[in-house]
This record gives C-alpha cells, structure tokens and sequence, in this order.
C-alpha cells in the first residue's frame, strides 16, 4: 500500500474527497483502521475487532453499488455488541450469553445497503446497564483523552472507537443515557432520535419499551447522514413508529434550570466553571432564555431505577441470570436482580405509570416550542472510583439523562468549552419527540458560535487533505484544549449575531485560492467549511471567460459535488446576490445530509453548450490547463 497520510479523526467528508479524487481506496482505509485499532487494543475498545476477512465481503460489495447514489459508500461504522451483525457473535458483554446471529439488526441492515461498512463489535456496560464503562468482562474501556478516566457507558467501546479514528462514526443505545453520557467524556456528538424512528429490531433489549440506537460522531451533520439511513418504520419490528424530522429550525425559547445545578467527582469545579461558559455562549444566540423548575424532570428521572421499570429489565434477562449463576458482573446481576423485588407488584406498575403521564403532560406543554439545555454530565470519575464506587458513581451520570426516553424526548449531546486540558465537558440539548427539528437547528446554531460549524477534529481546510502527514496511533490524542483548557474559538463577526447569518454555499470561482475570493472577503463573509453537496447534481464548465462551473439539479442520477460553505450578514446577501451573471443564479443547494442552504446554481438551458465535468466530484479536481 501507498503510504499515505490519515487525519488523526476520520469524517466522511475526508473519506468521500479521497475516494472520488482516486487518492484513496476502502482497502487502504480498513487496513489503516485495522492498524490503529491493534494499536490502541490495551485501551479495550473492541470485543470482535476490525479484520480483513470479516470485512471483505462488504468492501466487495461496493462494486457493485453506485457511489453517487449510496450516500455511505466506503465509510467505516462500529457497532455496540448489543446490537446484531450477521456472522458475528452478539455478546452484550457477557461471554455465556454469546450467540451468532444469521442476519443483521435493522439499522445495520439499512446502513449496509448505503454502502456503510461494519467493522466489529465494539465493549460495553455488560447488558448495557451502566454508564461508566468499567462494567465489562472484556476489560474497562479507557478514556479516549485521558486513559485513567472513565469512558462513559454503556456505549464506551462505540464512543472511543469514533473518538481514536478507528470508526468514522459508531452505533450504541441509549436507554438511560448510553448513547450521550460517552460522548460528552471522549468530546463526540451523541444523537438520540426520538423513541421508534430508529427500528430497534436485532437489539438486545435493556428495557425494551425505552430502548434507542443512537449514533456517535465527530460532527452533527454526518450524525444527521447516518440518522437519514436508518430512521422509519420497520414492519416487523414492534416498536418503531413514524417520527418524521422536519426542516429545522430554531426554537422560540432555550430553557435552562433555575435551581443550582449540582456537580461532582474530583473536577466538580472545573465542569461547574465550564457549564457557566455554556450559559454564556447559549446567550449569544440571542434567544429568549427562560429558567424553569427542573423538578419535574428529575422525579421523572427518579421512576427509571427507583421504580418498577427496572422490572422490564429482569422479564427480559432473568431467565438467562437464574439459568447461569456466577455468568454476569456481580454488579451488573444487583441491579438486574432488584427488579425482582416484590415492591414492583402490578399495581406499583400502573402507580407510576400514571405519574409519568402526568410528568409527560407537564413536559409536553413546558417544551412546546422550546429546547431544554443540561450539562450531559455534571462531573466524571476515574475508573478506580468507579471501581470502588460502582453504584453511587454510576448513578452520578445519570443525574441529567435519566428522564429523556422516560418523558418520551430527543436529544443531541455536544461538545462546550472544555473543563481542562484533555477533560471535554458537554451540554445537551432536549426536545419532544416532534420536534426533533428544534434541538437540530439550536445544537447547530450553538456549535456555529464556537470552535466551528462542526466539532471535534482539526479546522476543516486541515482534515479535508488526504496528503496529510501521517500519524502514529500513539498519537490518536485529540488535541482541542489550549493552554489555557479552553477549546480554541473561531472569531464571531462581531456586527451580527449568529443565527442572523446566512449560509452560501460556493463551487467555483469565489472558492478560497480563486479569483473571486476577494468577493467574499469584501463582503464580510466568513469561511466556515468544505462540503459536499447531496447526490443529485450535474456539474457543467461554462463557456465563460474565465470559465466558471455551473450545479444543475437532476431529478434522476446526478452526484456529490465539492463545495465550500461561507456565511454572511442578510445585507452582504442582498449585494452579493446583485453581482452574480446569467445563467448562474442563487438558490438552494441540498447538501449530503438533506439540508438545504442557499447557493450557485445554474438554469438547466446552460447545459446544452457546456462541458460535462459531474465526474471530477468538483471545480478543484478540474485538470489545470
């Protein structure tokens, strides 16, 4: 093989770049993720662990799958071993209760048929009851950042998998919180769609009436790719329901809590401190704030484990518990067993049944047009106390989780300032279930304030260059705090507030390096990222002096076309809009997780006297004359 260098994070973006240009193979990509993940096996990432043989069969597969029209071809996805790959043996972290599955769970069904690629199976909270990652078996998965802190769980191998560049993004579940609380710890996005859009099929079930498969990622908007794959109706899967997520936008108002939020473990201040610089950055969105009484969710939350749901998990597993004395984590068996408990009678099930409607009636009218905001965590633990601690500790993580698929609500956990050097802190954003659009729209709006429009990695201009010099695993260490322990920010324009700005999206000349470059700058506008547009357009070289690129949306066939996304105020829009010749004009441009943003297009007539370029993937690839 070639060797080439690789981004310490791996992106979808970067991959699909490579891939298009020729620069990269599939190949070349698994055999580099197979040497990280053997690299970092001390860490206990993987239960069944990438290998060529077992992945051979989907890299084959590709052939016979049209990129453009796979909006996953190539890219590389861990799975939580709770959760089925055909061929593989499912565990969910307990030897004994191993079994081989014969086809895929529904999700991995559909991310498959994308063009996605399993890689293995990745550690967890053994039946995915924990949220600390010390739980397992298969050794306590460390900390992506810091290998002496816990890594959150039960989702910990998934999360640390994305976190180390083994995996550009990675499934786990969420019950409780297994797919937020890891990525807060190891500085990944953790999207929670609502209960049912993500068919859950193929799952071992941990509390089957309040299950989710989530996803982890470095960024939002490939967690949205991935949501747009797998979310729908499955009709034989019992608990899937239609969710539909509509167009974002932003929501009315961000609640936050009045009462003092609490904190603790042994950087109690730091996440404090760190959870005040989330309020701030949360007031520059200049939307309305109101503080409201968090009681309501937090005796929600207390029904999860101090109530008879954790009855739903022993109907599930008791067979197995009796049947295999001495099989489960003597913790993990605790818990399972308390749900044997004859407190847990009908009655006490219709008790806080009842309570809990009342709850979601509460929840339902304080959120209708509004986002709740928490810290996902309010502290973290090393995995010596949690160790010596399993209970009081695990229970510490869950303080701010517990309630969200009890109160039947969404939610995207994000990366905030950091708490200290190596030590990420996170927020999350909570919504109803239909309004997914909302906790979308102000999780984006919220990181667009920040570093960059997406978190987690190095600037975009720098994670986009498959020429990259190459790194050592060893050195797979996101490196996001400043000295300081402040994640780096981007510089607002200080003239306009965030969400006042407008996205442009631009494919040729008025590209960084380019002539019309200057256009932008003169403009005030603000560079934000490389993009790739959805699969769905023609590109055309104009006849024009110079020439110039034209996008025209096809309504069969088409593919990814290399984009650059800038924002500027609605008056820059306005002039900018005034400069621009016939046939390209300013419309929206869909890009490759199904957003819209504003951007060139060009009027179809155009293409009559034009040269086909579509196959170069973008105005940069074009042959220099």
């Amino acid at each position: 093989m070639t060797k080439r260098g690789f981004p310490l994070h791996l992106t979808m973006e970067w991959l699909q770049i490579g891939y298009k240009s020729g620069s990269l193979t599939p190949e070349e990509v698994m055999l580099e993720i197979i040497r990280r993940a053997e690299a970092d096996a001390g860490m206990n990432v993987w239960i069944t662990p990438p290998s060529m043989e077992a992945m051979k069969p989907y890299l084959e597969k590709l052939a016979e799958l049209d990129p453009a029209a796979a909006p996953l071809w190539g890219i590389p996805f861990a799975v939580k071993d709770n959760i089925d790959v055909a061929g593989i043996p499912t565990t969910a972290g307990c030897p004994a209760f191993a079994y081989t599955p014969e086809e895929h769970a529904a999700v991995v069904e559909r991310l498959v048929a994308a063009g996605a690629i399993p890689l293995g199976k990745t550690n967890l909270d053994q039946f995915a009851t924990g949220l600390v990652g010390t739980r397992s078996p298969y050794g306590e998965t460390h900390n992506a950042l810091r290998p002496e802190l816990i890594s959150g769980g039960s989702s910990s191998g998934s999360a640390v998998a994305v976190a180390r560049g083994h995996a550009v993004f990675a499934l786990g579940t969420d019950t409780a919180g297994s797919g937020r609380v890891p990525a807060a710890l190891n500085e990944l996005v953790g999207f929670k769609p609502s209960l049912g859009s993500w068919p859950v099929k193929g799952v071992v079930p941990a509390c089957a009436s309040l299950d989710c498969v989530t996803v982890f990622a470095h960024r939002l908007e490939e967690a949205l790719v991935a949501d747009g794959v797998t979310r729908g109706i499955h009709e034989n899967d019992p608990w899937s329901r239609e969710v539909k997520r509509l167009q974002a936008k932003l929501p009315a108002k961000v609640c936050l809590p009045k009462q003092a939020v609490a904190f603790y473990g042994p950087f109690a201040a730091e996440y404090e401190r760190a959870w005040l610089a989330a309020i701030g950055r949360l007031e520059q969105l200049n939307l309305t704030i109101e503080y409201v009484d968090y009681d309501l969710f937090s005796d929600a939350a207390a029904i999860l484990y101090d109530g008879p749901w954790v009855a739903e998990r022993w109907a599930d597993l008791s067979g197995f518990i009796d049947s295999n004395p001495g099989a489960a984590f003597p913790v993990t068996e605790r818990i399972l067993r308390s749900g044997a408990s004859a407190e847990h009678d009908a009655a006490s099930v219709f008790n806080a049944m009842h309570k809990l409607q009342a709850y979601k009636l509460e929840a339902r009218k304080l959120l209708q047009d509004a986002v709740l905001v928490m810290p996902t965590c309010g502290g973290t633990w090393t995995r010596e106390q949690a160790r010596k601690e399993p209970y009081s500790t695990n229970s510490d993580m869950g303080r701010y989780t517990n309630h969200c698929n009890l109160l039947d609500l969404c939610a995207a956990a994000v990366p905030s300032d950091a708490a200290g050097e190596r030590l990420p802190f996170g927020i999350t954003l909570f919504a109803l279930a239909d309004n997914e659009h909302l906790m979308i729209e102000a999780a984006r709006s919220f990181l667009r304030g920040g570093e960059q429009t997406f978190i987690g990695g190095p600037a975009a201009s720098e994670q986009l260059d498959p020429g990259r010099a190459e790194s050592s695993a060893e050195d797979i260490v996101p490196e996001t705090a400043a000295p300081n322990g402040k994640r780096q920010e981007m510089a607002p324009n200080a003239d306009h507030p965030a969400e006042q700005f407008i996205t442009v999206a631009v494919c040729g000349l008025h590209m960084r390096g380019y002539p019309l470059e200057k256009q932008m700058i003169g403009l005030n506008a603000r560079f934000i990222r490389e993009a790739c547009s959805a699969p769905r357009y023609k590109l055309v070289k104009l006849p024009t002096t110079p020439a110039k690129p034209g996008m025209i949306k096809q309504q069969q066939g088409g593919a990814s076309i290399e984009l650059e996304l800038w924002e500027m105020s609605p008056a820059s829009f306005g002039r900018f809009t005034t400069l621009i010749p016939a046939p390209l004009g300013i419309g929206k441009v869909e890009l490759l997780d199904g957003t819209e943003v504003s951007g060139f297009v060009c009027e179809a007539y155009a293409a009559a006297e034009a040269e086909d370029i579509t196959e170069y993937g973008g105005w940069r690839r074009i042959p220099q004359p």
